[in-house]
């Protein structure tokens, strides 16, 4: 991180996604490390998996499973790929991504930008991830005619190299895909997949801007189809004050600003849930107090990628460090018993 804050003023006078496109080429040419090691208290075990630590690398930041295991090396407990969709799409037009530097935030319209599952499959197919957990994010293209089938074709195409699987279906930069979180069409949604799953854990990623009911109602239907787990949530199209140039900017935010709503969202869930299906937090989470507040509020692991983007990629070793510091503190063993304190 201290190598980061030199790099960070060069990368920060580039376009947000060149940029980050030159991150992932340097770490490619970086060698592949083991993953990190963390103390034995962050262990836990979330839908059969065991993670050797809480803090995870959310979706978005390696779209094409270029750097997962770089990532690993990195400090991060678990690293989610994707979001990844049958057919390569280009995306939304350029300039679709923004850093709200002000607000520590970010805004993005990306449209799921990658180059398919097939082109996904088989770097993952050659990695050596057996000793760390890799996820993978699908979605639907965005011209599809049958989107709930591309869900379904995308958890049956990746699930032999994947750890776990997300259906994503709360980015706000696919028009349309939101709906799917309606009754009728999660529901039908949810039996697609369910019809097609093998023994890889399936979790539903979720946005944080939903009506009252909805919660219960989304809960409901994940228990009903057997979802591992629910990953809470998505970036948000709501615009709380910002202060940068970029805030009019359309698209999901996310980063600071959004800490108050994923809090909110997670704390919702937990109490529809009833604890009946593990939480992963995501939104918001920049340092180890922020992970630990969102784990006694119900949430097993936690996610992170904007605050990636002001700390550099060896922030999932410093929080995970922290985060082992305030369990002792507080006398818990494990991060299990600290969930939903």
């Amino acid at each position: 991180m201290r190598l980061y804050s030199l790099v960070r003023p060069l990368a920060f006078a580039l376009d947000a996604e060149r940029a980050h496109r030159l991150t992932i080429a340097g770490l490619k040419m970086m060698p592949k490390l083991d993953p990190a090691r963390f103390p034995d208290s962050l262990r836990s075990t979330v839908a059969g998996l065991e993670f050797p630590s809480p803090v995870g690398l959310a979706a978005g930041f390696d779209k094409d499973a270029e750097v997962p295991e770089q990532m690993l090396g990195m400090g991060f407990g678990f690293v989610e790929v994707g979001t990844v969709t049958p057919k390569p799409q280009k995306g939304n037009p350029r300039p679709r991504l923004f850093r709200l530097v002000e607000d520590r935030a970010v805004i993005n319209r990306m449209g799921f930008n990658n180059g398919g599952q097939a082109a996904a499959y088989e770097r993952l197919r050659h990695a050596t991830h057996l000793h760390g957990v890799i996820g993978v994010n699908v979605g639907a293209n965005k011209d599809s005619a049958d989107r709930i089938a591309d869900y379904a074709i995308g958890a049956r195409n990746m699930a032999p190299v994947a750890r776990y699987l997300t259906i994503n279906i709360s980015s706000p930069n696919t028009p349309g895909l939101r709906g799917l979180q309606e009754e009728g069409e999660l529901r039908e949604l949810l039996a697609a997949v369910e019809e097609v799953r093998t023994d890889k854990p399936i979790f539903l990623k979720v946005a944080p801007d939903l009506e009252p009911g909805d919660h219960e109602r989304i809960v409901r239907a994940a228990l009903d189809h057997h979802v591992d787990a629910l990953i809470v949530s998505n970036t948000t199209v709501s615009r709380p004050p910002l202060k940068s140039r970029h805030a009019s900017e359309a698209g999901g935010l996310s980063g600071e600003p959004l800490k108050s709503l994923a809090s909110e969202a997670l704390r919702t869930f937990r109490n529809a849930s009833g604890g009946e299906i593990p939480l992963i937090a995501v939104g918001g989470i920049a340092n180890a107090d922020d992970a630990w507040e969102r784990i006694k509020a119900g949430a097993s692991l936690v996610q992170l990628y904007s605050a990636m983007v002001f700390e550099g990629p060896g922030i999932g070793r410093v929080i995970a460090a922290g985060l082992a510091g305030l369990l002792k503190r507080e006398g818990f063993s494990s991060i299990s018993e600290a969930v939903g304190t």
